[in-house]
């Protein structure tokens, strides 16, 4: 699929955005979901993008930065397999083509990281020699070119992928083996799996295994639609929110500590 120019602006905006609230982190452009939806909205292809992005996501669910070890770059692997998919022009077809790419640039885009962030440092320096001068503006200039610099680094290999187009993207997905889509399908659904693992892992507290056990059985329920299961969700957040304002009464007595749930299950 070729791009047209204003196509090509709205993408690589949606990169640059990406990459910056990877810093920012306020309004989630670039997580998996959002990232790969937007691309897909301003190229036409949403359905697909939205798979992909829907797929990444329960990737990225466990990739987080602890202590000095940076996770792999979520925003790059979206952005850029999300334009992959796009300009191979193979629709819902090449979803896993898309997601067998996403993974190793996933880890490529952390050299980026560190070379973004090493070159941060020196800014920081200019921040606090302007500071000491009592030039605030100064400093807001070099807090916004370091955060520009984030959003530089997605765009930048976005722009690239866009440079090269369709036709050598379309031979090199076309060109790949199937079982080497195949295996690396199956390497990203194990990763799928690793990291909605260790999500449950950090938030198996006995106040949310109920809500997990109820929802994991209407999951099941097929005539259920997402929007249903949304809305049932809901309604549960709802009602634990107001039974949290009562308090509950466990061990006998009355006690408000603000989990209901959890007054429930030590009774039992």
């Amino acid at each position: 699929m070729t791009l047209n120019i204003v196509q090509i602006i709205l993408v690589i905006i949606v990169a640059f955005l990406a990459g910056v609230e990877g810093i920012l982190d306020e309004f989630q452009f670039h997580q998996p979901l959002i990232a790969c939806t937007l691309i897909g909205l301003v190229t036409g292809n949403l359905v697909p993008c939205l798979i992909l992005g829907g797929t990444l996501q329960l990737m990225a669910l466990g990739w987080a930065n602890i202590g000095a070890a940076v996770a792999p770059d979520a925003a790059l692997a979206s952005v850029a397999s999300a334009i992959i998919l796009v300009l191979g022009g193979q629709g819902k077809a090449g979803v896993t083509s898309a997601i067998a790419i996403a993974v190793p640039l996933a880890v490529a885009g952390l050299l980026l990281t560190i070379i973004c962030r090493t070159i941060a440092t020196a800014f920081v320096h200019f921040m606090d020699s302007a500071a000491k001068e009592g030039n605030l503006r100064a400093v807001e200039a070099w807090q916004l070119a370091a955060i520009c610099l984030q959003g530089i680094r997605i765009a930048l290999p976005a722009a690239l992928i866009l440079a090269i187009g369709a036709g050598p993207i379309g031979s090199l997905l076309n060109s790949m083996p199937a079982w080497l889509t195949d295996g690396l399908a199956i390497g990203g659904g194990m990763v799928v799996a690793v990291g909605y693992a260790m999500v449950i892992n950090m938030m198996a507290t006995k106040e949310v295994w109920p809500f997990f056990a109820i929802g994991f059985v209407l999951a099941t329920v097929t005539q259920i639609t997402l929007i249903g299961l949304g809305a049932i969700g809901l309604a549960l957040a709802f009602i634990y929110l107001t039974l949290s304002k009562k308090g509950g009464a466990g061990n006998g007595g009355s006690s408000n500590v603000g989990d209901p749930v959890g007054d429930i299950i030590d009774r039992y």
